[in-house]
């Protein structure tokens, strides 16, 4: 019985865990703006905790035709799990941003902060998920990352219209890849639109909300609860690849309902 009393327990804990991810955590968040320069050859918006640590980074690659302040609300909720995030305002020069990242990302951060550059990992929504994997797999980058996601991630409508950089080869397993990879999405890919990007992580006001609603697709439900939702996925991921830390991870494939909005399907892969 005190065994028992003790695994009941314990996955209850374990469960409002998992809850807690999906709501913003108890850091504190500064935004900051980095201005491009003579060795950062673009505008970054960095999400920083503010309270003294070392944490660790995600950099985050943005859609295409779309801005990194438009992903705020999705970015803050990341960092406020004690996570630096750096999302470039463009994505041509990736390596010197890495480089960048390396020699002067603790210069532009709050005093006494320290980007953990042991524990790197890399994202992007749409056409930046695609950089992200591109970025991955290339092993002439500065930084070793530690996992790797996809947030929708888009190379093209069809093998025909690929663009650079190439990722699919459609070939099973065909990825060189050692580290742990996720892949979300909203379930919209196969909805017609006059622009293949779904929309339900993005926030913007006025005339480019207004561009937003009739250029992308987006789901019926709750924007607010689908990025409550990639939030707490995003962060479950990075606390079980960049900290060992797979309780939450393993009770969302578990119990996928325990997610504010509907995870179907939800597929996990271990070699």
């Amino acid at each position: 019985m005190h065994g028992n009393w003790q695994s009941k327990h314990r996955e209850r804990h374990i469960k409002m865990g998992v809850s807690s991810i999906f709501e913003v955590g108890n850091e504190t968040i500064d935004t900051i703006n980095v201005k491009s320069s003579s060795s950062l050859p673009c505008s970054l918006l960095v999400f920083s905790p503010t309270k003294k640590a070392p944490y660790p980074v995600l950099l985050f690659f943005h859609g295409f035709m779309l801005q990194p302040s438009w992903y705020k609300s999705l970015l803050q909720h990341i960092s406020s799990h004690r996570y630096i995030i750096v999302a470039p305002q463009e994505v041509k020069t990736v390596q010197k941003i890495a480089e960048w990242l390396i020699n002067n990302l603790k210069s532009v951060l709050p005093e006494k902060v320290q980007p953990d550059l042991e524990k790197v990992a890399i994202s992007g929504h749409s056409k930046g998920g695609n950089t992200a994997f591109a970025v991955a797999l290339d092993s002439s980058m500065p930084l070793k990352f530690s996992a790797l996601l996809g947030i929708d991630p888009v190379a093209g409508c069809s093998p025909s219209c690929l663009r650079p950089p190439y990722v699919l080869e459609y070939i099973p397993r065909i990825f060189n890849q050692s580290i742990p990879v996720a892949v979300i999405g909203a379930g919209l890919s196969n909805q017609s639109t006059c622009c293949l990007l779904p929309s339900d992580m993005l926030q913007a006001d006025g005339i480019m909300a207004i561009l937003i609603r009739i250029m992308m697709k987006s789901g019926k439900g709750s924007k607010k609860s689908m990025r409550r939702a990639v939030g707490g996925i995003v962060v479950a991921f990075l606390k079980a690849y960049l900290e060992g830390q797979i309780d939450d991870l393993n009770e969302i494939v578990k119990s996928p309902n325990l997610a504010p909005i509907i995870l179907d399907p939800v597929i996990s892969i271990k070699d």
